[in-house]
């Protein structure tokens, strides 16, 4: 009698628990449904193909649209090509030397040297982005002495570099070491063996490190409004002002006038974030199989 006593008590407070912890998520997920369904409202009636064609509006055609009662003319075409022109030149420069640092540090983890790249790498990641904008400012803004859509670029490839450090790291370490030993066994040297056997063996993971690096700085601002600065037209040259989406979103936020297309940027900007980190979910998934 005491055992199924027992049991029932085990059974009920089990269902109990899980009642109270699918309650308290589901109360959590609230403010975010509430953020992403408000978001999707009323940025998807402003999808359109001059949406993502066409640059953001000067403001005597905003004034002159709203006089007459028509839409906001325009799109944010200038902030997409400003985002992806930097978040080029960030990932040329930010994965190789990421992932080379961090197979450094996983080759040669009991080094001193090591050690202190790894301790830089935390200090890195835990500095607030708009310090990284400051300081790349001072680096880069000052001595070329204009913004310029490389001083943005630069930015965002500090703030890319520790997330693709630490994921190529933690990755190559859960890497079984017979297949370290095997490569050494054959008579391959460490640079072969990292380059042949053991990074590809880790692309997964690698990946989708990379992934998430990018998406954490496509939607940064505080460190653009101090390098890139903005630009109202398409721009392609590296030395002068750039937009950028997240730039658009605040100028947007500053005009009473064109505070309507704050939705429809947020909704492309929160669409690209999902899709990398959907992606970046299937990848662990598949690696992981």
């Amino acid at each position: 009698m005491k055992s199924n006593l027992n049991i029932k008590q085990r059974f009920f407070k089990d269902r109990s628990i899980f009642v109270i912890v699918c309650v308290f998520s589901l109360l959590s997920s609230i403010p975010l449904i509430a953020i992403l369904g408000e978001v999707f409202v009323k940025g998807i009636s402003q999808f359109s193909l001059s949406f993502f064609t066409l640059p953001t509006p000067t403001a005597y055609k905003v004034l002159k649209a709203v006089e007459q009662g028509l839409p906001i003319p325009g799109g944010i075409a200038n902030g997409i090509i400003g985002s992806m022109i930097m978040l080029l030149i960030a990932s040329a420069v930010a994965i190789p030397l990421g992932i080379l640092c961090g197979a450094y540090i996983a080759d040669n983890s009991k080094q001193r040297f090591a050690k202190f790249v790894s301790y830089l790498t935390d200090l890195l990641q835990g500095t607030p982005s708009v310090i990284i904008g400051i300081i790349t400012y001072i680096w880069i803004v000052i001595p070329m002495k204009t913004y310029s859509a490389l001083a943005g670029s630069i930015a965002l490839c500090i703030m890319m570099l520790p997330l693709i450090i630490r994921s190529t790291e933690e990755t190559l370490r859960i890497l079984p070491s017979s297949l370290k030993e095997a490569g050494l066994a054959l008579g391959a040297n460490k640079a072969k063996l990292m380059l042949k056997v053991q990074l590809p063996s880790a692309f997964g993971g690698i990946f989708t490190g990379i992934l998430l690096a990018i998406s954490r700085v496509i939607g940064e601002t505080a460190p653009l409004m101090f390098t890139a600065l903005g630009c109202s037209f398409i721009r392609l040259s590296l030395d002068k002002p750039i937009s950028a989406v997240p730039l658009l979103i605040w100028e947007f936020f500053n005009d009473p006038y064109q505070q309507e297309l704050i939705w429809g940027a947020s909704l492309f900007l929160l669409t690209f974030v999902l899709t990398l980190n959907l992606l970046s979910k299937y990848l662990t998934r598949k690696w992981k199989k």
